[in-house]
């Protein structure tokens, strides 16, 4: 019975929509024009580019070849010669822009090609850049002379092994400084003794699994912190323990799922993993995200009341994506009409352009150390 129901309201044309046709005019908009209000983003533009290229794949929006080397040439203009990319052209390089500009630019190898989207990445300054923004203990500076936490591992390490560069050497300590960043409740904060957070949670279990060692934290202690984060009365996720909810949580807490869910079931005592679903209610969750998060002149938003924006409307549409593709995807949809395309939990972008970026990077010669 319970069966039936479900499969009638995925059908049901009085279940809420995903307005497609507003967030991509919002989208679209966004990517050629941006009023005067975004000039506090002018050291974010890469961001601008991923988040918006990223909510467009997601929607399974194509793009004409014209537009990808338009942002193509941009992003060129925000690369360094010292190495990575800068927030904006002629500004300094920062990993948080270096990741984004890498990011965008998988998705713009699906839009042109590799060879243009990619093969002018000048894979050795960002090398010895990266290099320079290393710490003794494993942990990364943001930029040189700046800050230390987790998100500048979790950018440090994407690129790398994204760029094909010498992942070993790199991050032979990192590892362990992430793991001194993993709370007595179970998540992770920014830095060593600091209060647990989704972020950079998502940060440091995503840098396990790209530096292959996941098995060094505490998974148990991890997956339950994070499943308590989940609101029963909204749906979503809160970022931290006695905080409100917030749509872009559905992917910083929500991406966490399918990666512990495929360590542990490779673990021989976890042999009841469920392979149904994840391991969070992800019908709630998308009931949440598109009837609590979406912007009546499209875009996306952190929770009624808020305004929209090019940030949470990418990582809302992220984690929509999450609760969809479950194990059995037919499973986890609650309405045909809302489905978005998939995507890889651990870089944040869509599979189709990882897998892309990473064959054309893995089938250059290794930069030399």
């Amino acid at each position: 019975m319970y069966a039936k129901a479900k499969e009638e309201r995925r059908h049901n044309p009085e279940s809420p929509l995903l307005h497609r046709v507003h967030h991509l005019d919002y989208l679209l908009k966004g990517l050629r024009f941006l009023p005067d209000s975004f000039e506090g983003l002018d050291a974010s533009r890469p961001w601008l580019c991923y988040w918006i290229l990223q909510s467009l794949k997601l929607l399974s929006e194509p793009l004409s070849h014209r537009i990808g080397t338009d942002v193509v040439e941009f992003l060129k203009l925000c690369q360094c010669k010292e190495g990575g990319f800068a927030g904006g052209p002629g500004q300094d390089a920062h990993l948080a822009p270096t990741y984004a500009a890498m990011n965008a630019l998988a998705i713009l190898s699906t839009v042109t090609t590799p060879e243009e989207a990619l093969a002018w990445v000048d894979r050795t300054a960002l090398y010895q850049w990266l290099k320079r923004l290393s710490c003794e203990d494993g942990a990364f500076r943001l930029h040189e002379g700046g800050e230390v936490d987790i998100r500048g591992v979790y950018c440090a390490v994407s690129v790398a092994v994204m760029a094909n560069l010498p992942v070993d050497c790199l991050f032979a300590n990192t590892p362990t400084w992430i793991v001194s960043c993993q709370t007595y409740e179970g998540g992770f904060g920014g830095y060593p003794g600091l209060e647990a957070h989704g972020g950079y949670t998502f940060c440091a279990l995503a840098t396990l699994v790209l530096l292959q060692k996941e098995d060094e934290c505490d998974q148990d202690r991890l997956l339950r912190w994070v499943a308590f984060r989940q609101m029963k009365v909204e749906g979503g996720f809160q970022g931290r323990t006695n905080k409100l909810v917030d749509g872009c949580y559905s992917f910083w807490q929500g991406a966490s799922f399918p990666i512990l869910h495929c360590l542990m079931a490779q673990r021989s005592q976890q042999t009841a993993i469920s392979k149904q679903c994840w391991l969070f209610d992800s019908e709630a969750l998308q009931e949440y995200l598109v009837i609590c998060c979406q912007h009546g002149k499209g875009g996306l938003i952190d929770k009624p009341g808020k305004p929209r924006d090019y940030y949470h409307t990418c990582y809302c549409l992220c984690g929509l994506s999450i609760a969809q593709n479950g194990p059995k995807r037919n499973d986890a949809i609650v309405c045909d009409a809302n489905l978005v395309e998939s995507l890889n939990p651990v870089w944040g972008v869509s599979i189709d352009a990882v897998n892309m970026a990473l064959d054309y990077f893995s089938s250059l010669p290794l930069v030399e150390q």
